[in-house]
């Protein structure tokens, strides 16, 4: 019997194998390297499709294949990802606002299968005029937000993230990187806000659910401690 008491208790396993073996610190590495990578396989999806659409031009010089057109543009959306799905649970934390909304993995696969779509409909789908086709594209990203998340700090950043990859998006169609077919909000398309902001949303669930692993082992540690 003294023997058995004094043997130490195996912590509980939760999650992934991961986030039981490792420090914080390479916690965080894994969930930005996973992140990247989910960042620049939706990148090459979505800009192809785009291309093949003719909303977006580049120059004939670098549009040979899907890998070699345009290709800042893939490694740009992965690290914007891993920034944006680690900066989201981080914002919870800091806000003491713990994100508790539909925290499961078929939740989190349905808004990506959700973003993905609001990127189809902006490339494939005919309105009268650019005008309700942003609308449309408003209505389905707020929807996305609301079905979602529901957390005013996820809408904050959503709407953050919008505005500034919008404003980078001017700059390099101002300064010739690429171009969009009939702009029609200065130098690109009036939708494209829409496109962010959903975007923005989609990776931060991604990342909070990632992140919610790490919080599963850490507060299982500190009881048994």
């Amino acid at each position: 019997m003294a023997e058995n008491d004094a043997m130490p208790t195996l912590p509980k396993k939760c999650g992934p194998y991961i986030s039981s073996v490792t420090s914080h610190g390479m916690n965080l590495v894994i969930r930005g390297v996973v992140l990247f990578f989910i960042g620049v396989f939706l990148a090459l999806v979505l800009n192809l499709l785009q291309i093949q659409r003719n909303v977006t031009l580049f120059p004939p010089d670098v549009i040979t294949s899907i890998f070699s057109s345009a290709w800042w543009v893939p490694p740009c959306c992965g690290t914007a990802s891993a920034v944006i799905g680690l900066l989201y649970p981080c914002m919870d934390r800091h806000l003491g606002e713990p994100h508790k909304f539909k925290r499961e993995w078929s939740s989190v696969m349905r808004c990506v299968a959700v973003f993905v779509g609001i990127n189809h409909a902006s490339a494939k789908v005919d309105f009268a005029n650019n005008i309700q086709l942003s609308l449309t594209l408003a209505a389905l990203s707020i929807g996305l937000w609301w079905t979602f998340d529901r957390s005013r700090s996820g809408f904050g950043l959503g709407v953050g993230i919008a505005f500034l990859a919008t404003l980078v998006s001017q700059l390099l169609v101002y300064n010739g990187v690429y171009q969009y077919t009939s702009p029609d909000f200065l130098y690109v398309r009036s939708w494209l806000p829409c496109i962010f902001f959903a975007g923005g949303i989609t990776m931060g669930n991604i990342g909070r659910q990632l992140a919610m692993y790490e919080c599963k082992v850490i507060s299982e540690k500190s009881h048994e401690d």
